[in-house]
């Protein structure tokens, strides 16, 4: 097919080459999501009298086709066809006929392109919530089974003070649920549609833009067309943003497993088949899956700052320089979303070793909890503290479990709160798994195809 802008002369082939980079394999993520708002907008097209019944009947088949090819991995997108919206039309013109010629009406590739990223983004931001959430429940649970295992607690990398795997576990665990809930937050924002905001400034038909929202699924309207178009990329960073403070605690968590299994500490053992070998030196196991989370989290801050520089000094309307923000989107989640689900597979064969955590509780850890058993017993800290410190070959070790379990105020070793956290955990994943649902419904109801999704990975 010709393309959606084709003129009365041929693009330059290093122009063509410059301005359609690697758009067009980026766009297999979009098809299906481009698909259910074209037939969204097919029906509002219908509803104002632009499209016939039997039009909109073909385009609806025509467009279930290209869903049902694209689940199978079928649907291929060319450099030529430069993106799916092409690719899209291309196909339904030579499926129907001048029906396929109509789908464009009262549509720019500018909202059709933002209704599509928007469809996904709010189902990723979710599906997301849902994986950290689970996540963060898996660590909910490995704390729960650990709650009472003594571990060091450090400062400066320094043995500091008494602690359990228990709370080590809890903290990430409550960190992925606060960031599971900015997505989950984040979603409501994403929820509203942009189409027919056309190229920023509407279209001179009656469009029911309310009619077309609720068609697919949208709560409302994103009502002014300019910030419609304003809107690309901000989203998309607000998506990444979320997704950085998550890759942020994972890269925390990766760096806690390779100090903790090394063989010098010996507090953990991953399970061998996440680790990878060496070329060279046969007894190797290494943690490669966790020394790219750290990597890995970084790749995903820098998608998240990358689109931010792109928007950042644009003018008002469309702009193409937002065609360079699809990339860093769909790298940065799909690197986000893997990133905690190998962190989830790497937790799931976590093997604790209860001896080497107490072994590793030498006397001087207990040394501030000396100097406190003396404040309570009527000394005052301050000359407790320097004469403690001045004598720490006189710390005896204390009970290890006894110590983690007198800690007693919320949040402690000895009250690590799991019952609510884990209520709140489950309220969240629950609450993802409605919405998931609900766009489900609206799918079919859009396309008549089940299990559709727009997210394929």
């Amino acid at each position: 097919m010709s393309k959606l802008w084709q003129k009365d002369y041929s693009l330059d082939s290093l122009m063509e080459e410059f301005t359609v980079s690697n758009d067009y394999i980026l766009d297999q993520q979009l098809v299906i999501a481009d698909c259910l708002a074209s037939i969204a907008h097919a029906r509002g097209l219908a509803k104002i009298g632009i499209l016939s019944e039997d039009e909109l009947s073909s385009l609806e088949c025509g467009l279930q086709k290209v869903i049902t090819l694209r689940q199978k991995d079928e649907f291929p997108i060319t450099a030529q066809d430069e993106d799916c919206h092409t690719a899209i039309e291309g196909f339904l013109t030579n499926e129907i006929g001048d029906a396929g010629k109509k789908i464009h009406t009262g549509r720019s590739r500018n909202d059709q392109v933002q209704t599509a990223l928007r469809i996904w983004m709010r189902e990723f931001a979710l599906k997301l919530c849902r994986e950290t959430g689970e996540f963060s429940k898996a660590l909910l649970d490995f704390a729960q089974k650990y709650e009472f295992v003594p571990m060091p607690g450090r400062t400066h990398m320094q043995i500091a003070m008494p602690s359990s795997v228990g709370l080590w576990a809890a903290s990430f665990a409550e960190e992925f649920y606060d960031e599971a809930q900015r997505l989950m937050q984040l979603s409501w924002t994403l929820d509203q549609s942009p189409l027919g905001s056309a190229a920023s400034y509407g279209v001179p038909l009656p469009l029911d833009r309310e009619f077309t929202a609720d068609q697919m699924g949208f709560a409302r309207v994103q009502n002014n067309v300019l910030y419609a178009n304003n809107s690309r990329g901000k989203f998309e960073a607000m998506l990444l943003d979320c997704c950085d403070y998550i890759a942020l605690t994972a890269s925390k968590l990766a760096q806690d497993l390779i100090l903790f299994t090394l063989p010098e500490f010996g507090y953990f053992s991953l399970p061998k088949e996440l680790c990878t070998g060496s070329s060279i030196m046969p007894q190797k196991k290494n943690p490669d899956g966790l020394e790219l989370a750290r990597s890995r989290s970084a790749l995903v801050s820098s998608c998240s700052m990358r689109v931010k520089s792109i928007i950042r000094s644009l003018p008002s309307g469309y702009n193409r320089d937002f065609q360079d923000t699809k990339e860093p989107l769909i790298t940065g989640t799909k690197a986000t979303y893997q990133l905690v689900q190998i962190m989830s597979r790497m937790l799931q064969g976590l093997e604790v070793h209860e001896d080497r955590l107490t072994s590793a509780c030498v006397p001087e850890l207990y040394a501030t909890d000396v100097v406190l058993s003396k404040v309570k017993a009527g000394e005052n800290f301050r000359d407790t503290y320097k004469d403690i410190g001045l004598h720490l070959d006189s710390v005896q070790a204390l009970d290890p479990i006894q110590t983690i379990k007198e800690r007693s105020s919320i949040g402690t070793t000895g009250n690590l709160g799991l019952d609510d956290d884990l209520l709140f955990v489950r309220l969240m994943c629950e609450g993802c798994d409605e919405v998931l649902e609900a766009y489900s419904e609206v799918y079919k109801d859009l396309c008549d195809l089940e299990d559709v999704q727009v997210v394929l990975y």
